[in-house]
């Protein structure tokens, strides 16, 4: 699904398509992916 939406922001350049597509990968992301990541740079930057 994600690769259809992108593709169909690629040939339109429609907002709303990418904003789909935003939408669909956020929630196809894992939760705790995102603050494994904000641990790790805020762990990096008290160093």
């Amino acid at each position: 699904m994600l690769d259809f939406t992108w593709k169909i922001f690629k040939e339109t350049g429609s907002v709303d398509t990418y904003l789909l597509f935003k939408e669909i990968q956020l929630d196809n992301q894992d939760p705790f992916e995102s603050k494994d990541d904000e641990l790790a740079e805020m762990n990096s930057t008290l160093s």
